[in-house]
């Protein structure tokens, strides 16, 4: 699986990156699981792209629900500023 880049993220639908934050952490969770088993690991780079990538998922989630209340919250503010 290779890297999603931010503007690939940023290109893809919410349910979409819901589903892909999932498959990562799962990835992810069966990595660590193999460290706490004193496993080797083929690719130990992975773990680091992995934690990124969910870092990055999780900024594009936490920036289109912040927009949304910003605007919600903008016209609240021109609704009372109208009917005043």
């Amino acid at each position: 699986m290779a890297i999603l880049r931010i503007k690939d993220i940023r290109a893809m639908k919410d349910e979409d990156l819901v589903k892909k934050l999932n498959e990562l952490k799962e990835e992810l969770k069966k990595y660590k699981m193999q460290t706490e088993m004193k496993r080797p690991i083929k690719n130990v780079g992975r773990i680091r792209e992995l934690r990124r990538t969910i870092a990055r998922i999780l900024t594009v989630l936490r920036e289109r629900k912040n927009k949304w209340a910003k605007f919600v919250q903008f016209v609240v503010y021109l609704r009372n500023f109208v009917f005043a």
